[in-house]
C-alpha cells in the first residue's frame, strides 16, 4: 500500500541486501548439516513454525507480552485524536491503537501489514510527553508500519532460530558422535555446535544493523511528515534522559523488547556496543534530526 510517508531508497536497499545474505548464509548452514550427515528436518519444522507463528500473531505476541491492551477512542481520545491527524497525512489504514500500563517511557509498533498493524504507547511516556513530541513518537511507529520493516525483521529472525535450535540439539544430543564410527576425529556434536554459533553470531549481527537503519529511516520518515523535527528531537532527548529515573528492574524487564521500541530501556551503567545495539547513538538521531530542521528551515 502506498502512503505519504518519505520513501527511503537506502532503507529498501539494505532490506533486500539483508535478507539476500541471510537466504545465502541460510543455504550454506543446511548445506553444511546435510554434509555432515544431520537429519535438519524436525528443527527447520519448529523454526518454520515458529515463524509462522510470530509472523502471523506478532500483534498479539507483543501485546500480551508487553502488557498492552486495546483502547477505544472514548477510552482515549486525545491519543485515537493524534493517530488519526498522522494516519490522514499519511494517507494510510488507521491501526489498533494500545496501552502498556508500564512506567517505561515507551512506544511500539507492531504487525506483519498495515491492516494487522498495532501501535502501542506506554502510560509513562503520556505521562512526560506534550502532544507535538507525542506525535513525533507516533509519526516514527507508524513509519515502521508504511514500510513494512516490521515484518522483514520478524522473517530475518528466521535464520537466527534456526542456528540456535541446532546449537541446543548439539549440546544436548550430539556431543558425544565422533566421525569415521569413532575412529577419530572431532565430534560431530561439537561441529555442529560450533557452526550453529557461528551462523547465529553472523546473522545477529547482520539484523542488528538493519534495526539500527529502520530506526533512522522512521526518524527521518516520521519528522519529514510532522514538519516537526525538534518536537521529535525533543521527545528522543526527554524519553532518554527519563530512562535513567526508571527502577533497575522495570528497565530489565522490557530490554528482551528492546528491537521493538522507539527508544532502548538500558539498565542503568549498562552499555552497549553499537555493533550489537538494536538502536543508533541518541546523538546520531539527534544530528539527523538537526540537519532535517535547518533543510526544512524550521523547528
Amino acid at each position: 500500500m502506498r502512503t505519504r510517508f518519505a520513501a527511503d531508497r537506502g532503507l529498501t536497499r539494505r532490506m533486500v541486501a539483508t535478507m539476500f545474505l541471510l537466504g545465502l548464509l541460510y543455504v550454506v548452514f543446511v548445506g553444511i548439516l546435510v554434509a555432515l550427515g544431520v537429519r535438519a528436518l524436525t528443527v527447520l519444522v519448529i523454526a518454520g513454525a515458529l515463524l509462522l507463528a510470530q509472523y502471523f500473531l506478532s500483534d498479539r505476541i507483543a501485546l500480551y507480552a508487553m502488557h498492552g491492551r486495546e483502547v477505544s477512542p472514548q477510552e482515549a481520545p486525545e491519543l485515537h485524536g493524534l493517530i488519526d491527524r498522522l494516519c490522514a497525512l499519511a494517507d494510510m489504514p488507521k491501526p489498533r491503537v494500545a496501552i502498556a500500563h508500564s512506567d517505561v517511557p515507551n512506544a511500539f509498533a507492531t504487525g506483519r501489514n498495515q491492516k494487522k498493524a498495532v501501535v502501542c504507547v506506554t502510560t509513562g511516556i503520556l505521562r512526560r510527553l506534550e502532544p507535538r513530541e507525542l506525535e513525533g513518537v507516533l509519526a516514527h511507529e507508524l513509519s515502521h508500519v508504511a514500510h513494512r520493516d516490521v515484518a522483514v525483521m520478524t522473517i530475518a529472525s528466521f535464520l537466527g532460530i534456526v542456528a540456535g535450535l541446532m546449537t541446543r540439539v548439539a549440546l544436548y544430543t550430539g556431543l558425544g558422535g565422533r566421525r569415521q564410527n569413532g575412529q577419530g576425529g572431532l565430534p560431530i556434536g561439537l561441529i555442529i555446535m560450533l557452526v550453529s554459533v557461528l551462523v547465529y553470531a553472523i546473522s545477529f549481527v547482520l539484523t542488528r544493523a538493519l534495526s539500527r537503519y529502520r530506526e533512522l529511516s522512521a526518524d527521518r520518515a516520521g519528522a519529514l511528515l510532522t514538519q516537526q523535527p525538534s518536537a521529535l528531537a525533543s521527545a528522543l532527548t526527554k524519553v532518554s534522559g527519563d530512562m535513567a529515573r526508571i527502577p533497575t528492574r522495570d528497565l530489565r524487564e522490557a530490554e528482551p523488547f528492546n528491537a521493538f521500541y522507539f527508544a532502548p530501556a538500558l539498565a542503568k551503567g549498562q552499555t552497549v556496543a553499537n555493533l550489537f545495539s538494536t538502536h543508533p547513538p541518541l546523538e546520531r538521531r539527534l544530528e539527523q534530526l538537526a540537519r532535517i530542521s535547518a533543510q526544512l528551515g524550521r523547528g
